[in-house]
């Protein structure tokens, strides 16, 4: 005889759990720039002038993460669900209101989400080959990134309905996340010693710059492409073109850091030669999508830079996950308070730059970015 038992659903893995989230939220973050286009000619303004939005999705981030010791003490389990309920209910009014204040709830609740998931996912994947693992998780979501641009924009250009309405293609996962998620082991809490604050510090700004660059390109590349004289609707086909790279990079990083792993006390650590290549294949990208007004030129050098950022996020958080003596409890906190810090900053002060001068030469921004990251890493 089937019991009531027996009829639900079976506990993910912790890399399913971890991948699913990570997806769900790249889709949702590269989705909320593509429909900051939208909502910007819905209200007949300029796109730069909606550049607080994405800053609230940051404060959602940073109201969070002082949390995560918290939401962590028990396992995985209550972040898991706070953070799959928070985002579905974020994607839903991002996708459905064009009144401000529900769209700015939505950017919020999307931020409160993503920061559970940035809080879970070191804690799933904690342990021998994390840095691999937090590779192979976020090029599932680089992977639904892609989505997300292309979806909006497919949908926009029936003229059926608005193309915000894509974003709630990522609702029915975040529900079935939400419902498969099982308690887990409590995430440590005790370190074995005290962690140096001058390193600790160090690192979470490295990690802080690494994701300002990112969100630099994941917030503006459609606007970037609009401002070529493209169509809404194909600007966020074409805005699919940084995702991709970010998907590649991050599909083959894992590999790389196979061949050659580097320890430090036993604990494998991030290559240190992937930070400037990956610095330096970013700066091409972004002197690409700045030197031309040429559509194809923009989307080639977002590919680039693409593929060069992939490996900051995950290398970076890594790193700081890594610190001697940092919990892990504390380490997810730091981390997804370091995104939040660079998601409200960095978006907003490229479209003050593009305020003064325009938005093409503001990407440049981002070059002064990867030097600091680059000075910063050198010393560890």
């Amino acid at each position: 005889m089937t019991t009531i038992g027996t009829l639900r659903p079976r506990g993910l893995s912790p890399v399913m759990q971890a991948g699913i989230a990570q997806g769900v939220l790249g889709f949702g973050i590269t989705g909320l720039g593509a429909c900051l286009v939208l909502l910007a000619g819905d209200l007949g303004v300029a796109p730069e002038s909606l550049a607080w939005l994405p800053a609230t999705f940051g404060f959602g981030l940073l109201a969070t993460a002082p949390a995560g010791p918290y939401l962590l003490r028990h396992g995985p389990r209550l972040a898991l669900v706070t953070g799959s309920l928070a985002l579905a209910a974020g994607l839903t009014l991002l996708a459905l209101s064009s009144a401000m204040p529900l769209v700015v709830a939505g950017a919020l609740l999307l931020g409160v989400g993503g920061a559970a998931f940035v809080l879970v996912t070191p804690a799933l994947l904690a342990g021998a080959g994390t840095t691999s693992q937090l590779s192979r998780a976020t090029a599932v979501g680089s992977a639904a990134a892609v989505l997300a641009p292309a979806l909006i924009g497919g949908v926009d250009a029936t003229g059926l309905v608005n193309g915000r309405i894509a974003l709630l293609a990522g609702v029915p996962l975040l529900l079935f996340l939400a419902l498969t998620a099982r308690p887990g082991a409590p995430v440590g809490s005790s370190p074995v010693s005290r962690p140096a604050l001058s390193v600790t510090g160090r690192r979470w700004t490295v990690m802080v710059l690494a994701v300002s660059v990112e969100f630099c390109f994941t917030i503006w590349a459609v606007a970037r492409l609009a401002g070529t004289g493209l169509p809404v609707s194909r600007a966020a086909l074409l805005g699919t073109a940084f995702p991709i790279g970010m998907a590649l990079g991050r599909a083959v990083a894992p590999l790389l850091l196979g061949v050659l792993p580097v320890r430090r006390g036993g604990v494998p650590i991030p290559l240190t030669g992937m930070v400037p290549l990956a610095s330096l294949v970013t700066a091409a990208g972004a002197v690409l999508v700045v030197a031309s007004g040429h559509p194809a030129v923009v989307t080639a050098g977002l590919v680039v830079a693409g593929l060069g950022v992939a490996t900051l996020y995950p290398v970076t958080l890594a790193t700081l996950v890594a610190t001697p003596g940092l919990s892990g409890r504390h380490a997810a906190s730091l981390g997804a308070l370091a995104s939040g810090a660079a998601i409200v900053a960095a978006p907003v002060a490229l479209a003050r730059l593009a305020n003064i001068l325009d938005l093409r030469l503001a990407y440049l921004i981002t070059l002064p970015l990867l030097a600091a990251l680059l000075t910063l890493r050198r010393r560890d």
